[in-house]
């Protein structure tokens, strides 16, 4: 049976709670307090193999590290960044135009079960309810209300997903996109989005990298076995031989000394913090840590 949640109950979304006339949720499977650190990945329903791939991609890479991916289980991109969340082993959230106990489309009727079992199925609509056209707007800003983003990985001009990115910009969220073929229509959308100020995303890097830092900080890194911290000449070692543990480093100096382009630091640093063996502390000044994390 569906758990019916309102806004001041226990376990409703925290982040949810703080948007404007929160709705109550339908649910089926579990909402976990893990579940805060979300993204979310949308996009096209008429996606190319680049997009399937990429959303599939990014979706598996996030949720190896603990990061909880949320979709709208529509055809496309929604259904590849579902898919590449349990690949991963890694929770899912998919919010739905109808009722928790509607199968939409029909084709994802496996998906959903996964869905279920690995995360849960979300609704503000009652058990019953038919997938109507004018659901999905109010759908999209429950989506945008779940996560810390939204990845938009492909769009047309006109699209359902640039609505998710627009009421995620007016919640406070932040806003990312997948930049494509600059003749590819499925791609426009994006493009815009790109140009009017989105982030533009490359792998799951770029996503964890804009995050707060009280959320980076819970990204777990996927190579916890190295004991022997990097070294040598390639760009962790170069940074992490910068870094000492007592004298935070200015990421302006890091750039200068390294002699790198900002957006190769910018990655390394995340990538040396997600390992253990950097810390960031405010003023995004940085330090060398004495143990692992």
């Amino acid at each position: 049976m569906p758990t019916y949640l309102q806004p001041s109950d226990p376990g409703y979304p925290p982040a949810l709670a703080t948007v404007p006339m929160a709705p109550p949720l339908w649910v089926r499977g579990e909402l976990l307090a893990d579940d805060a650190l979300a993204i979310a990945i949308v996009g096209s329903r008429r996606s190319t193999p680049y997009g399937v791939q990429v959303a599939e991609c990014l979706a598996r890479d996030l949720a190896e590290r603990g990061v909880t991916i949320v979709s709208g289980l529509a055809r496309g991109i929604d259904t590849a960044a579902h898919r590449g969340a349990l690949q991963a082993g890694g929770r899912t959230l998919a919010v739905l135009g109808c009722g928790v106990d509607v199968v939409y489309p029909p084709e994802n009727a496996r998906l959903v079960a996964e869905v279920e079992q690995h995360g849960a199925l979300v609704s503000q609509f009652p058990p019953g309810t038919s997938p109507l056209p004018y659901h999905f707007p109010a759908r999209n800003r429950l989506i945008a209300g779940l996560a810390l983003g939204v990845v938009v990985v492909e769009a047309a001009e006109r699209s359902g997903a640039l609505i998710t990115a627009g009421l995620a910009g007016e919640l406070g969220r932040e806003v990312f996109a997948v930049p494509g073929r600059v003749t590819s229509e499925t791609s426009r959308g994006c493009h815009a989005l790109l140009r009017d100020g989105a982030i533009l995303i490359r792998d799951w890097a770029d996503v964890v990298s804009e995050l707060p830092e009280q959320w980076r900080r819970l990204v777990r890194g996927i190579t916890n076995d190295h004991a022997v911290p990097p070294g040598g000449t390639d760009d962790a070692g170069r940074v992490l031989a910068m870094l000492s543990p007592d004298d935070p480093q200015d990421i302006e100096q890091l750039i200068e000394r390294s002699r790198s382009p900002a957006a190769v630091v910018g990655r390394t640093l995340l990538q040396l913090e997600l390992e253990g063996w950097a810390r960031q502390l405010p003023g995004q000044r940085w330090i060398a840590t004495t143990r692992r994390m």
